[in-house]
């Protein structure tokens, strides 16, 4: 869809300039400096630029023209955009700046480009953005300083800086790049355009980008998924704290924050987060140059004990194993190794070690069918060769298939050999922690190219029941149901204890009769969202005496503690012994839509955060996910001799749940608090609830 716009044969530069240090001129000298195509500078001032016929406006261009740039004040691009139409050019690059990142006034004139774009099918990079290249084409559509090297990393980035910062990488590194696209304002192409655009791209081996925020959530993860298996997304994402999120009431938004949602779409996506720039350039330097290794077996070879206890402890800490070579592996490595060296995983080849042991121990190691990939370190020695060494790493590697992370450690002495990796199209790590969080990465990604996407079940409930209570909540004015939705549970085949809620002490008491004591009793109020706090909540009434009693003191405590809140009556509730208490909850995410929540339940969860999220709808792999990512699931599968909960209903009370909110868009946010889960075959109960509905 987007080859005409990287791939141009005609180029016109709208606010194309003679002075230097003008952006419109950075753009032209980047145009002339290798690209061959027809380059037309507009600019009604002038009569040529740097020996090129300079024209009034695309109009008076005499030949067709595939993209433009526009390089002008704000104010000015809508006749710009208008006459691009006109002249009918397809792809615009505006990176004029003004638009909605000044105000009001800014969106409306952007608003006003969009659709002036749109009338004529035109698509737009921008505005307020870098600009575009590519590299294999020398087609540098933008101001950044200078065309970096060609390779197979293509990049989408939403800062223009950070852009610029990513480019002289680039060149430092020797990591090529095939395509950039600085997004800006994103008014229309956004970074799901172009990861579609570059999935079936072959010279495109790895997909970066730099969001400060996604466009369209849902879209977003669709597409993701199908893009990640096919290569490599790696993505940062800025503003990962709290600050920003929006005030929530419930748990599960509490705990959410502004970024759960961005992590859980990556995870269920297949998209590989960077938390640093370090990690996202190290990741860069793997994927671009290393196969994918077949697992997570990873064997060391090093010069030096310690930098080997280094890379032996982050593979361990990163979930890497530690290969276990073969004994005729060790029995090779003991015929020309020295008598001194280790022979078992991690390699030590001892300080004095040639660039030949280190090409036998290398070539030795590789073949085992136990190592998935390999960390080669080296330290600084009098003895050791870098030079020699990088060649040595550079030519087994053609030979293989099998990822080889050279680490070469130290500084101005290693850097010769720094060098020569990168001739050989190698990424050096100058610390082993960083090559083994790489491989890590690498050894995940085998597994999610090899991902198969399981569509949600669906159901069978009552979807006109809860319609009922939600349309009728809001013809009260109340938009914050708590018990009273437990009939919306059981709408969905989400079982509760048997309940009943009484206006009066007298119904209380029948209620408890016909259900049998001990009872529970909580307070009915929409306006309460933690019972136990304002006393709320009795448990083990044994009789009608005892209800009586906690009846009146519940009334007179609740009143007291919270003097505006509308009590609707109290909820009798059978007993619930016995099982575990988990929490299950949701809440809306602006971006992704439901981000359902499931962690260790009662009055801990606020404590321990142990908990886990994931965007609706959840597939049962998803669901399972959750259940088995949390720090405490051991709890559930039965420790010191107890018996293992029903992990399956829970699943299936998860995914019930994701079917219930996805129906629902109505639904903002839920806490399912506790549930109890029984022993195996003997299923989960919900004991509470509550759920906030939108107005309208």
């Amino acid at each position: 869809m987007l080859e005409n716009m990287f791939n141009p044969e005609s180029v016109a530069i709208i606010g194309a300039s003679h002075v230097k240090g003008k952006v419109g001129r950075a753009v032209l000298d980047n145009l002339l400096n290798g690209y061959e195509g027809k380059i037309y500078p507009i600019n009604p001032n002038s009569d040529e630029i740097e020996g090129l016929k300079c024209y009034k406006t695309v109009l008076d261009v005499p030949g067709p023209i595939d993209l433009a740039v526009i390089v002008i004040p704000s104010k000015l691009v809508p006749q710009a955009v208008r006459e691009c139409g006109e002249k009918g050019i397809k792809y615009l690059v505006i990176i004029s700046a003004g638009f909605k990142e000044v105000g009001v006034e800014g969106a409306r004139l952007e608003n006003e480009v969009k659709d002036i774009a749109r009338s004529y099918s035109m698509r737009i990079v921008g505005p307020n953005c870098l600009g575009i290249l590519n590299t294999h084409t020398k087609c540098n559509a933008s101001f950044a300083k200078k065309m970096p090297p060609a390779g197979n990393v293509s990049i989408i980035t939403q800062s223009g800086a950070l852009g610029t910062a990513i480019l002289d990488w680039s060149d430092a590194t020797g990591v090529g790049f095939d395509y950039f696209a600085s997004l800006g304002n994103k008014s229309d192409l956004n970074e799901i355009d172009f990861m579609e655009a570059w999935k079936n791209d072959d010279n495109t081996r790895v997909i970066l980008a730099y969001l400060e925020g996604i466009t369209d959530g849902r879209r977003f993860i669709q597409a993701a998924r199908d893009v990640s298996k096919a290569k490599p997304v790696i993505v940062v994402k800025s503003g990962r704290t709290s600050a920003g999120a929006r005030a929530v009431s419930s748990h599960t938004g509490s705990l959410a924050g502004s970024d759960a949602a961005y992590d859980s779409a990556f995870m269920q996506s297949g998209v590989i987060r960077a938390d640093t720039m370090f990690e996202f350039f190290d990741m860069a330097g793997g994927f671009s140059c290393q196969p994918v290794p077949r697992g997570d077996r990873v064997a060391i070879i090093t010069n030096a004990g310690g930098p080997g206890i280094l890379a032996t402890d982050s593979c361990e800490r990163y979930g890497l194993r530690l290969a276990t070579l073969s004994k005729e592996t060790v029995d090779t490595l003991k015929t020309t190794l020295p008598a001194a060296a280790s022979f078992y995983n991690p390699v030590d080849v001892l300080g004095d070690a040639s660039a030949h042991l280190y090409h036998f121990a290398l070539e030795t190691v590789v073949r085992d069918e136990g190592v998935d990939g390999i960390l080669v370190l080296a330290t600084p020695q009098a003895m050791t060769d870098p030079v020699a060494i990088a060649d040595v790493i550079g030519e087994i590697k053609k030979k293989t298939d099998k990822p080889i992370l050279p680490c070469f450690v130290g500084g101005l002495v290693m850097d010769e050999g720094v060098q020569v990796l990168k001739q050989h199209g190698l990424y050096n790590y100058d610390d082993p922690a960083r090559a083994a969080f790489t491989m890590r990465m690498m050894s995940k990604y085998q597994k999610i190219s090899q991902r198969v996407y399981v569509p949600p079940k669906r159901f069978d409930v009552d979807m006109e029941k809860v319609r009922g209570i939600i349309d009728h909540s809001r013809s009260m004015g109340i938009t914050v149901l708590g018990l009273e939705a437990l009939p919306v549970l059981e709408a969905y085949g989400i079982p509760t204890l048997k309940y009943r809620i009484a206006s009066s002490v007298g119904d209380a008491m029948q209620a408890a009769r016909e259900m049998g004591y001990p009872i529970v009793m909580k307070i009915v109020s929409p306006d309460i969202i933690h019972k136990s706090d304002v006393g709320g909540v009795k448990v083990g009434i044994g009789s009608d005496e005892e209800l009586e009693n906690a009846y009146n003191r519940m009334m007179k405590d609740v009143t007291l503690a919270a003097p505006r809140c509308r009590i609707s009556g109290v909820l009798i509730q059978q007993m619930a012994t016995g099982g575990k208490e988990v929490i299950l909850g949701m809440n809306r995410d602006p971006q992704f839509g439901p981000l359902i929540m499931f962690g260790l339940g009662g009055i801990y969860v606020e404590v321990l955060k142990d908990v886990q999220f994931r965007v609706a709808p959840l597939n049962e792999r998803d669901a399972y996910g959750m259940i088995y990512g949390i720090k405490t699931h051991q709890m559930l599968e039965g420790t010191r001799g107890e018996k293992p909960s029903d992990i399956e209903k829970l699943a299936e009370f998860l995914e019930r749940l994701s079917q219930l909110v996805t129906d629902f868009p109505d639904i903002l946010e839920m806490d399912i608090n506790p549930v109890k889960v029984y022993e195996k075959g003997r299923g989960c109960l919900a004991l509470d609830v509550r759920l906030a509905i939108s107005p309208k």
